[in-house]
């Protein structure tokens, strides 16, 4: 072999080696740095059976944006089963998992991972008043570790008079059911105090602070000679006792109006609110721009866009209330 050849199969060689050596070096550096699945931590108040709609809408939001739960992303879930004592300890728990964001489906629970922690990003699927709750700084500049989307409950109480209103035209009194312990209550109740005027309807509050007061409210509005009763309670305490609720509405014959359609759903009569499974669907799209880099200080707090009035007319028959047919016409379901 001369000289030049023998240089060429050195040259060969050495680059060979070279080469074999990086591959080596390569392959356990891959195996030591596997893709990292996102955690993410869903924390409720009510148990997570009780609102399947919503649950699978979040599931739905993140089907649509590529996320496969079990594949290429993980989810822990936690409920306090209506017990608001329960949430402090499982928004610890969560951040003591690790989980890279929080998933909050309302006001309760939002507080408990507030308190539990400023830097893991927490996106609240329905907060009535964020800002006026102190949970964001502002909507469109929430600041630190919270933002998602407000479900304007206050807002809406007025429109709910006004529906009861046309269905009872001779409506003069209403039991109004809140609960002093829930944030939306002051702000929903002010905002009915407006339309009552305007209505020159009278209100009668009456404080729900655990599910035994149910009953002992309807008796109070019936004592009190109302015509109807306005739930400014959407869940919390009274949270799994849709039923009941309904069937103390047909029993004490009150129209009754809800904020969420779960109760008309489960018997009860009318229903005027947002959209919730629309916000959790949309709340995906926060854990995803969350995940790709975003600060939930820059992410504005949405509003809803979506709203559904829903009918019971088995409900309207037992309690000998005929629904007018332009009220009817406006619902989005009726319930035969």
């Amino acid at each position: 072999m001369d000289r030049d050849s023998e240089k060429d199969m050195n040259k060969k060689i050495t680059v060979l080696a070279l080469c074999a050596a990086l591959f080596s070096l390569y392959l356990p550096a891959e195996a030591q740095q596997p893709t990292k699945i996102p955690r993410i931590g869903y924390l409720g108040f009510a148990s997570l059976s009780t609102i399947p709609t919503r649950i699978e809408a979040f599931r739905q939001g993140l089907r649509e944006l590529g996320y496969v739960e079990g594949k290429n992303i993980f989810i822990e879930w936690r409920s306090a089963e209506g017990n608001a004592d329960r949430l402090p300890s499982l928004a610890a728990e969560l951040v003591r998992l690790k989980v890279d964001i929080i998933v909050t489906n309302g006001p309760y629970s939002t507080r408990a991972a507030k308190a539990a922690t400023v830097t893991i990003p927490i996106v609240m699927a329905a907060v009535g008043d964020p800002v006026g709750d102190g949970i964001v700084a502002s909507l469109a500049r929430p600041g630190g570790n919270i933002t998602g989307l407000s479900s304007v409950a206050p807002e809406l109480s007025g429109k709910r008079l006004e529906l009861l209103k046309e269905i009872v035209p001779k409506l003069s009194r209403v039991a109004v059911f809140g609960s002093s312990t829930s944030p939306n209550t002051a702000g929903s109740f002010k905002e009915l105090e407006l339309a009552a005027g305007a209505l020159k309807v009278k209100l009668q509050y009456l404080d729900i602070l655990d599910p035994k007061d149910i009953e002992t409210a309807f008796r109070a509005a019936n004592k009190g000679r109302a015509d109807a009763v306005l739930f400014l309670v959407a869940g919390g305490v009274a949270a799994g006792h849709q039923t009941q609720i309904a069937e103390l509405a047909v029993k004490s014959r009150l129209p009754a109006i809800y904020q969420s359609r779960r109760y008309v759903e489960d018997g009860g009569l009318l229903s005027y609110g947002v959209n919730t499974a629309d916000l959790d669907r949309r709340a995906a799209t926060y854990v995803d721009k969350i995940l790709k880099g975003r600060t939930p200080a820059d992410l504005p707090v949405e509003q809803p866009t979506k709203f559904e009035f829903v009918i019971n007319l088995k409900a309207a028959k037992q309690i000998g209330l005929t629904i007018p047919p332009n009220v009817l016409a406006r619902a989005d379901r009726v319930i035969k």
